[in-house]
């Protein structure tokens, strides 16, 4: 049953961060950002670093990769926010 709980919050992980991808690709191919919410992109970089903070204390990898690479891509798409505002 552990085995089964870590690919499932693996897949969970991969499918939830992943979504972010379109979207920062988008963003710097078209240089256009305005119909991203400002205050969307900060919450959203906030709950990230949040959920980071809490799987590093209970040492969980899939939440730890997820948020990791979550922040990565929110910070290219807050980044290109306010570049192209």
């Amino acid at each position: 049953m552990e085995t089964f709980t870590l690919v499932l919050g693996l897949t969970a992980a991969c499918l939830t961060t992943f979504a972010y991808l379109p979207q920062s690709i988008k963003a710097i191919k078209t240089k256009h950002t305005k119909d991203i919410s400002f205050p969307m992109v900060i919450m959203l970089e906030f709950g990230l670093i949040t959920w980071l903070i809490y799987g590093i204390l209970i040492n969980s990898v899939p939440i730890i990769a997820a948020n990791t690479v979550s922040i990565v891509f929110m910070t290219i798409i807050l980044t290109l926010k306010i570049k192209y505002k």
